[in-house]
C-alpha cells in the first residue's frame, strides 16, 4: 500500500471532523422496539456530547421493511426520537451500513453543510425465526449464486476452506473466537459474556463445513450512535476509506482476501497521512472467525500469512502487541447488522478516551473495519486522540 496525498490534494479543503460523544445499547435478544433502542443510543450520545439538537441525522438500518414491516424509516426514527424537524436520511450498504452512515455524517461536517450530526444505526432481528433471518441476510449475495443454495455461512465456509488450504490451521481460527469471547466477558453490553475454550469451539455443532457454531456471530438486536462535530474535541476522525468489489464470488480475484478491504484501508491511511504501523487497537469485522484473520492482513496490520500464528501467540489479545476487538467483536459483542459499524467506532472512541477500565488499551490511534454483505462494500475508519 502507499499512503500519499490524493490527486490535487482534495482533502486540504475539508474541515476537520471530531467526535463529541457516543453511546450504545446492550446487544442481545432484546424486547424493545428498534425505534426505542435507537432513541436510547441517540439521546445517550447527545448527553455525553453535551448537545441537545443536531443539525442533521443519518440513520442506518439494513432492511427494516422485511425485519419489521416498517418503511420510510429515517423519518420514522427521527420522529420517534423527538427530532421530526431535523433533516434526516437513511444509508444502507448491507452489513456495513453503520460505517457507511458514519461516512455520510463525516462528509456533511467536512464539507461545511452541518456543524453537528448524529449518526445512529440499529437492527431488530431476534423476534424472527433463524431461517428467516438467514434468508433475509442472504439476499445481499449474488442472485445467481444464491439460486444454487448459497447462504452467508456457506459463502464464509468456502472462503474458510480456501484459507485453510493456504496453511491456516483450525486452532488459529478457533483462537479468534476464544480471544473475542474473553474480551466480551469484560464488556457489560455484549451479547455473550462467557469465556470459551478452543475445545468448545472445535466441538460445537457444524454450521457449514468447516465452520462450526462458535465460529459464527449471533443474531442480535441493538443500536449505537455517535455525535460528529466541527468543534475540536479530544478525538478526531483521521481517515475514512471505502472499497468495493464484484458481488459474485466467482468474479473475485481471490478467495482468501477482500479487495474491498484493501482499497478501503489504502484510502483511509492516505487520508490520515500515516500507515498501519501507527494503529494501537482495532475493531475488526469478525462475523465469522476467519474473517478477522483475513482482514488483519488485508488492512496491513500483519504481513500476509502471519495473522493466524500471531493470534495463536497472543499478539492480538488485550495484553498483546496489537489488541483486536477489545469489545468482543461481532462474535461476542454481537452483530445487530447496521448498528455494528457504529458500535465498533463507539468502542474505539471509548478506548481513546479511557472509558472502559475493564478492557482498556493504552492507545492514541484506533481503527474500525466493517464488511458489507459478502465483502462487496467495505469501510475502514481511523480515529486519533489529540
Amino acid at each position: 500500500m502507499t499512503f500519499g496525498d490524493p490527486p490535487g490534494n482534495l482533502w486540504a479543503a475539508m474541515r476537520d471532523v471530531w467526535i463529541a460523544g457516543a453511546d450504545m445499547t446492550r446487544v442481545g435478544r432484546l424486547q424493545d422496539p428498534l425505534q426505542d433502542l435507537m432513541a436510547v443510543a441517540t439521546h445517550g450520545a447527545l448527553q455525553s456530547a453535551d448537545r441537545e439538537l443536531p443539525d442533521s441525522i443519518v440513520v442506518a438500518t439494513m432492511n427494516p421493511e422485511e425485519f419489521l414491516g416498517d418503511g420510510n424509516f429515517a423519518s420514522n426514527v427521527a420522529t420517534h426520537m423527538g427530532f421530526a424537524n431535523v433533516p434526516v436520511v437513511r444509508v444502507e450498504t448491507a452489513t456495513s451500513s453503520g460505517a457507511a452512515a458514519f461516512y455520510a455524517g463525516f462528509a456533511q461536517i467536512a464539507s461545511g453543510l452541518a456543524d453537528t450530526v448524529v449518526v445512529v444505526g440499529g437492527e431488530k432481528m431476534t423476534h424472527l425465526p433463524t431461517p428467516k433471518v438467514s434468508e433475509l441476510i442472504g439476499r445481499s449475495l449474488d442472485p445467481y449464486e444464491r439460486s444454487y443454495g448459497t447462504t452467508m455461512p456457506a459463502f464464509a465456509a468456502l472462503v474458510t476452506r480456501a484459507l485453510m488450504a493456504r496453511g491456516v490451521t483450525e486452532r488459529e481460527i478457533a483462537q479468534v473466537a476464544v480471544k473475542n469471547h474473553a474480551n466480551g466477558a469484560r464488556n457489560p453490553l455484549a451479547h455473550f459474556r462467557e469465556e470459551i475454550t478452543p475445545e468448545m469451539v472445535l466441538g460445537s455443532r457444524m454450521v457449514a463445513d468447516p465452520l462450526r457454531l462458535f465460529h459464527c456471530c449471533p443474531i442480535s438486536d441493538g443500536a449505537a450512535a455517535i455525535v460528529l462535530t466541527a468543534e475540536r474535541t479530544t478525538v478526531r476522525v483521521a481517515g475514512v476509506g471505502q472499497g468495493t468489489d464484484a458481488l459474485a464470488l466467482r468474479h473475485r480475484e481471490s478467495l482468501t482476501s477482500f479487495r474491498a478491504t484493501q482499497a478501503a484501508a489504502s484510502a483511509a491511511f492516505a487520508m490520515a497521512g500515516f500507515g498501519p504501523e501507527r494503529v494501537d487497537v482495532a475493531e475488526i469485522h469478525d462475523a465469522f472467525a476467519p474473517f478477522e484473520l483475513i482482514s488483519l492482513e488485508d488492512i496491513g496490520l500483519f504481513p500476509p500469512g502471519k495473522a493466524g500464528s500471531a493470534t495463536l501467540d497472543g499478539e492480538t489479545a488485550l495484553g498483546g502487541r496489537l489488541p483486536i476487538n477489545p469489545s468482543g467483536g461481532l462474535k461476542a459483542r454481537g452483530h445487530p447488522l447496521a448498528a455494528t459499524g457504529l458500535a465498533q467506532m463507539v468502542e474505539c472512541f471509548w478506548q481513546l478516551t479511557g472509558s472502559v477500565p475493564r478492557r482498556q488499551v493504552q492507545c492514541s490511534v484506533a481503527l474500525a473495519q466493517s464488511i458489507g454483505g459478502p465483502g462487496t462494500n467495505n469501510w475502514v475508519t481511523i480515529l486519533e486522540s489529540r
